[in-house]
Formats: structure tokens, C-alpha cells, sequence
């Protein structure tokens, strides 16, 4: 699964991954790529607020990633939510933040992320 910020990278600019998040992309790209609609919300703000630019148009980019058939995008449904409130040790985290962690969870998915405070909360299996 990925975290917003690697859907970035990933989708734009991919040697800014980690060496090991590439390798673990390239080793599963074929399996399933998970990506929580909150991610694509937060992308989508981002623009709105000019703090990112796409060198192409945000709704091209988003149709061409669903059109990939490894990649799965998994919406914010009633599980999702009440365990992205339910997380122990998470009080003061990003609410987007809380519901990826609570996606992977409940998914039982790998956590790719650059994000030191995910990388460091031992309820979610990450890796960078």
C-alpha cells in the first residue's frame, strides 16, 4: 500500500523513492497495489492549495491510475473509519494519516512511506 506521499513520487518521480520501497514496488508491481481514496483526496487538495503541481493534468493522472489493473483503490468504508479513530498511541496524527495506517491494517498490507512517525509506529508494517 501506498502512503500519499510515495502515490506522489511513485506516479511522478520515482528515484525519489527509497532504494528498498522501489525494489519492494518492482518485486509485487503485478500482485496489487493498494491506494486508500484518501490519498487521491489529499493529492487533489494539495493542488487546490498550490503547495503541488503536476506537469499534467490531475484528473489525466488519476484515470490513467485507474486504469492500471494492479492497482486497487480502497475507499473509506465504516472498518476504516472507526479504526483510523481506534489506533492506539495516534491521538494527535493526522486524520489522513490515521485512516492509510487503519487501511493497511485492516488489510493486512505493507506500508510503503517516508513518513518517520509511521515508519516508527510499530501497529503497521511499513517500509522505506
Amino acid at each position: 500500500m501506498l502512503d500519499t506521499n510515495a502515490l506522489i513520487w511513485w506516479t511522478t518521480a520515482p528515484e525519489k523513492l527509497s532504494k528498498k520501497a522501489r525494489n519492494f514496488l518492482e518485486k509485487h508491481i503485478k500482485e496489487e497495489i493498494l491506494i486508500s481514496s484518501i490519498s487521491i483526496w489529499e493529492v487533489y487538495a494539495l493542488i487546490k492549495k498550490s503547495k503541488l503541481r503536476f506537469l499534467t493534468n490531475t484528473d489525466i493522472w488519476l484515470e490513467s491510475l485507474e486504469s492500471l489493473s494492479y492497482v486497487k483503490f480502497a475507499p473509506v468504508d465504516n472498518r476504516i473509519a472507526a479504526q483510523s479513530v481506534k489506533l492506539p498511541d495516534l491521538d494527535e496524527a493526522d486524520p489522513a494519516d490515521r485512516i492509510i495506517i487503519a487501511t493497511a491494517m485492516i488489510n493486512g498490507a505493507m506500508l510503503i512511506t517516508s513518513d518517520k512517525k509511521i515508519l516508527d509506529y510499530p501497529h503497521v508494517k511499513s517500509v522505506w
